[in-house]
């Protein structure tokens, strides 16, 4: 029952997100919108390896947060089955994000691969939804869940651009080991 949960959470949210809408733009638009593939030869080696190194870093990403989720957390991704620990271990030891932040390394990765200017412009609808809905839903929601713990690791975790270095602290209850 537990897998099926994660299952789920996976299929629905960033399944949909980054599979599911972009092959549908693509069905509809088709590939290179831009011209770029036809106007740069260089592009045609370019394009993939960027958008290739971008999407396998927000699978990266992506993985190691649900994975996180399900072992620390005790949780999923979804909003209807959130993690019930906070979870300040691995990379979000560097960026209260890396969910999101993976996705949109994966929507971006696809648009470049793809040179397709709708996905470009789902990238940026992603960006822009996430901008508003974090700070005015998902943070609230944790700290009235977590209270003086969230609060501390917001203070000392940037929400979107990562740390040099890993956050640590002394404070009992918090994991601060890295996987």
């Amino acid at each position: 029952m537990e897998t099926w949960k994660h299952l789920r959470a996976i299929l629905l949210l960033p399944g949909l997100l980054a599979v599911v809408i972009p092959g549908t733009i693509l069905l509809l638009t088709g590939l290179d919108t831009l011209g770029l593939w036809h106007s740069y030869p260089a592009a045609r080696v370019g394009l993939p390896i960027l958008g290739g190194a971008l999407i396998c870093l927000g699978l990266v990403l992506m993985v190691a947060t649900i994975r996180l989720f399900m072992t620390v957390g005790k949780g999923t991704l979804a909003p209807w089955n959130p993690p019930q620990r906070l979870v300040v271990r691995g990379v979000y030891r560097y960026v209260r994000n890396p969910m999101i932040s993976g996705a949109c390394c994966l929507l971006l990765g696809e648009a470049v691969l793809a040179a397709s200017l709708p996905l470009l412009c789902l990238f940026g609808l992603a960006v822009i939804v996430n901008l508003v809905y974090i700070p005015l839903s998902e943070e609230p929601g944790l700290m009235k869940r977590f209270g003086g713990e969230y609060l501390t690791y917001k203070q000392n975790v940037p929400r979107w651009i990562p740390r040099l270095g890993p956050w640590t602290t002394e404070q009992p209850g918090h994991d601060t080991k890295t996987s």
